[in-house]
């Protein structure tokens, strides 16, 4: 306990000093001590530790290459090549969807994925001529150079949905069978001409080729298009009502009544004579009768099929007449052509009231 009596600020004494330890004295003995005058600059300093020379990309080590033993690569693991895949009996089975469905089924559900894509490739092209905002009339299809260009624009492909593009085909290789009968009429009308001398058959042939061509265009396939593209009953209406007219045109033709320009059923009995030529043209003209007869059993078969179609749509005479009180009697035409009818009769009567008026 006397030694913690000692005093801190105190000599140091053996017990409390470190540097009194004799080994620690003796290191500080052996410790050579260098002042200024004894330092030597080009002299190797005593003590001095080898050092390892540090090489850059400048300065790369030499090889001597005076190694006895070749370089050898320690082997590695040998890489297997990875297996061969097959089907497995999971993979190579029917889809599921399939699966369990007869030939009838599948050969259905093809034909819907058929119309589906059809109907989408349809929207596309509509939607691509109307983002381009230009549709050019592509009928009747006109060389360019010609003096007549084309009147109407017409792709069954593009507006008419794929439902009823069968139909309106139909309808259309009907108009087109009707015309191309009216150019063999006049023929059948030149032979007729050459045989028995009836000239007048060839004018009114003509005639009515000239005639009834272009309107029964304008007046029944034009309206039958316009109601399957926008669903219209109005012009369903006006199909109906032109399209029975037609059947009985080609009614009339079929049998051939005086003055009707066409080679129908009683012309071709009436050419039919002892004569190889009367026999010849009779053979024509009663198959150009026939071909009348065929058009006249295709319009009341297309009537009834386009009728059937027009009552499972839902459509109605109340409908048709909304569709014309909106879109002919308001459109902007009525309205300017009314407008104009009005102000054209209101100034008749003022002008003659003037002149009637008498004068004082």
């Amino acid at each position: 306990m006397s030694g913690f009596d000692q005093s801190p600020f105190g000599q140091p004494t053996i017990d409390n000093d470190p540097f009194a330890d004799p080994a620690v004295q003796q290191v500080t003995r052996n410790t050579a001590r260098q002042t200024i005058e004894d330092y030597n600059p080009f002299g190797d300093p005593p003590g001095s530790r080898p050092t390892t020379l540090v090489r850059g990309a400048a300065n790369p080590p030499v090889f001597d290459g005076s190694s006895s033993q070749p370089a050898i690569l320690n082997p590695t693991q040998e890489i297997t090549p990875p297996p061969n895949y097959a089907k497995s009996a999971q993979q190579s089975a029917v889809p599921s969807s399939s699966t369990g469905k007869t030939p009838e089924q599948l050969k259905a559900w093809e034909e819907s994925l058929a119309r589906q894509s059809a109907e989408l490739e349809r929207k596309e092209r509509e939607l691509q001529s109307r983002s381009s905002n230009v549709r050019m009339n592509n009928w009747p299809p006109l060389p360019e150079g010609f003096c007549f260009q084309p009147c109407f624009y017409q792709d069954i492909d593009v507006e008419i949905p794929v439902e009823f593009q069968r139909i309106v085909r139909h309808l259309y290789y009907l108009w087109i069978f009707h015309a191309g009968l009216m150019l063999v009429n006049i023929l059948g009308s030149l032979l007729l001409m050459m045989h028995s001398g009836e000239i007048e058959r060839v004018f009114l042939a003509m005639f009515f080729t000239f005639l009834l061509t272009p309107f029964s265009f304008v007046c029944w396939f034009r309206p039958a298009y316009k109601a399957f593209k926008d669903d219209s009953s109005f012009n369903f209406m006006v199909f109906f009502f032109i399209f029975i007219f037609q059947f009985i045109v080609s009614l009339i033709q079929a049998i051939g009544t005086q003055g009707s320009g066409t080679c129908g059923i009683l012309v071709a009995l009436r050419t039919f004579d002892k004569s190889p030529t009367g026999i010849l043209v009779g053979i024509i003209v009663l198959g150009v009768a026939l071909g009348f007869c065929v058009a006249a059993a295709m319009d009341i078969l297309m009537m009834s099929k386009i009728h059937n179609i027009y009552r499972s749509s839902g459509a109605s005479m109340a409908k048709a007449q909304a569709e014309f009180t909106n879109n002919v009697l308001r459109s902007e035409q009525m309205r300017d052509a009314t407008s104009q009818i009005v102000q054209g009769a209101v100034r008749t009567q003022f002008e003659q009231a003037q002149q009637q008026a008498p004068r004082f």
